[in-house]
C-alpha cells in the first residue's frame, strides 16, 4: 500500500525532525553491546554530516530530501556523487511508526529517478546486517550485491564494531 506522501528537498526548518529521525532510528538499530559504540557513530555523523546537510552535500554534489506526510517528516535520504557515473544513495530511513507502508519503496525511486535526471546511470548504497528489510528491499528492487565487509572501523558512514555490511548497486 502507498503511503499518502510527498517528498522534497531538505529545507533548514527540517533539521530538527531530521536530526530526531536520524538518532531514533540508529539507537533502534544499536544492538546491546554496540551501544557505546552507536552512541559515538551518532555524535560523529551529526558533527560531520547530519547537522551540516545543505554544506555536506552541497559539497558533495548531491542533495538530501525529506518524505512528508501530515507535515511531518516521515522518512529521508540523500545522495552524493561518488564518480563520474555514480552517486551513493544514504541516510535512507523511515520513522518506525511509518513502516511498512510502502515509504521506503517511495523513496529508492525517488532517489533513481533523481539520478537519472542528472543523467547518472548508477546507484551504489550499503547497509548493515542489522538492516534486514533494507536488505530485501535492495534486493527486491534489482540491486546486486558487490561486495560484503566486516566494518572494523568507524567513520560516518560506518559504526565499525564488527557489523557485517553489504554494498549494492543498481544500473538505471
Amino acid at each position: 500500500m502507498n503511503a499518502e506522501i510527498s517528498i522534497r528537498p531538505f529545507a533548514e526548518d527540517d533539521a530538527q525532525q531530521v536530526r530526531e529521525l536520524f538518532i531514533s532510528v540508529n539507537r533502534l538499530l544499536s544492538p546491546a553491546e554496540l551501544r557505546d559504540a552507536f552512541e559515538a557513530y551518532i555524535a560523529r555523523s551529526l558533527a560531520e554530516e547530519m547537522d551540516q546537510i545543505p554544506a555536506y552535500y552541497g559539497a558533495k554534489d548531491g542533495g538530501f530530501w525529506v518524505a512528508l506526510r501530515a507535515n511531518r517528516i516521515v522518512g529521508m535520504f540523500g545522495l552524493e556523487r561518488v564518480g563520474n557515473s555514480a552517486m551513493e544513495l544514504r541516510r535512507m530511513y523511515v520513522d518506525p511508526a511509518a513502516r511498512r507502508a510502502g515509504i521506503a519503496r517511495q523513496l529508492l525511486q525517488f532517489a533513481e529517478d533523481e539520478c537519472r535526471r542528472r543523467s547518472i546511470p548508477m546507484l551504489e548504497l550499503s547497509t548493515s546486517e542489522l538492516q534486514p528489510a533494507a536488505l530485501a528491499l535492495y534486493r527486491q528492487a534489482g540491486y546486486t550485491l558487490v561486495r560484503e565487509e566486516v566494518a572494523e572501523t568507524t567513520s560516518n558512514k560506518t559504526v565499525g564494531g564488527g557489523i557485517h555490511r553489504y554494498y549494492f548497486m543498481k544500473t538505471l
